[in-house]
């Protein structure tokens, strides 16, 4: 889930990551752009119609569309890496807009089970946001069993 997404590349890019890995994107507004956007279109190339995404007028109507069992919030002032985590099917993962990751309110939501960092050398303020995605999609899906892949 991207929370207030700004730059339409990543989202194109991240369109291409749940075509990919058979995964769901929700958007929750506002967005940072239009999906006609043709930046977006281009980063997604031609898997706009393969990937799930839903857009979700505010975070609460995404909860109650999801219903979700347990949220991660991925953010750079975490504890906890993400690779220390078992995994489940439904997990959703709480990524936050461009340049400033998730607000203290979003971290604090209820939703949120827990927060995680993907480990990078120190100095390093924080990864791009379709990036980040990646690296924490593939390692749960991979302890999924790569479920669906050839």
């Amino acid at each position: 889930m991207f929370h207030e997404p700004r730059i339409p590349q990543n989202t194109g890019n991240a369109i291409r990551l749940v075509a990919g890995t058979g995964c769901e994107l929700h958007l929750v507004e506002p967005l940072g752009f239009d999906l006609s956007e043709p930046k977006l279109k281009r980063a997604g190339l031609d898997y706009h119609d393969l990937a799930s995404v839903t857009v979700h007028p505010d975070l609460e109507s995404a909860w109650e569309s999801l219903a979700p069992d347990r949220v991660f919030a991925l953010t750079a002032h975490a504890t906890t890496s993400y690779a220390s985590v078992q995994y489940r099917a439904g997990d959703v993962f709480l990524l936050g807009p461009e340049p400033t990751g998730l607000a203290p309110e979003v971290l604090a939501d209820p939703h949120v089970t827990d927060r995680l960092r993907i480990p990078m050398l120190a100095g390093r303020r924080s990864m791009n946001i379709t990036n980040a995605a990646s690296v924490v999609v593939y390692e749960a899906w991979r302890q999924l069993g790569f479920e669906g892949s050839v």
